[in-house]
């Protein structure tokens, strides 16, 4: 199993939203970045990502799970961008924030710090157990 992080602002697709799709679970579609693209390319299904609210938030507030595998964004007819499906799994009790991630000596190597702006990134098995950790989140 791999790890991810999926960053979306929270007012165009929050935590709740991606909740209230329950089992059946949302294309995490409109990803523009070849970077972010490759990353899904690598995604199975069963695979767990955190789901973070970028902007002003800026925390890790739940925990998704990959459903369906690469296929084509339904969001464009340009063949070069694809997505995969996700979801939710369950909440985080206490989100955890960038600066929480900052301030951790374990986490100086995460990708969220040292490039906030990537949408889909890689989670090392340790940094998942870190951020688990300082959340309070256990899984169901």
């Amino acid at each position: 199993m791999n790890y991810w992080l999926f960053k979306s602002e929270p007012n165009a697709w929050g935590w709740d939203d991606q909740l209230a799709k329950g089992d059946a679970g949302e294309e995490w579609d409109g990803i523009r970045n070849y970077q972010a693209r490759n990353n899904m390319r690598l995604m199975k299904i069963g695979d767990l990502g955190f789901f973070y609210h970028s902007i002003d938030e800026k925390r890790v507030v739940g925990v998704v799970e990959v459903c369906a595998e690469i296929h084509p964004d339904s969001t464009t007819d340009d063949h070069r961008w694809e997505c995969v499906d996700i979801k939710a799994v369950g909440s985080f009790p206490t989100p955890v924030t960038l600066q929480n991630c900052k301030d951790d000596p374990r986490l100086t190597d995460m990708v969220l710090v040292n490039n906030t702006r990537l949408s889909v990134q890689p989670v090392t098995p340790d940094e998942w157990a870190i951020i688990c950790e300082l959340g309070g989140y256990t899984a169901p």
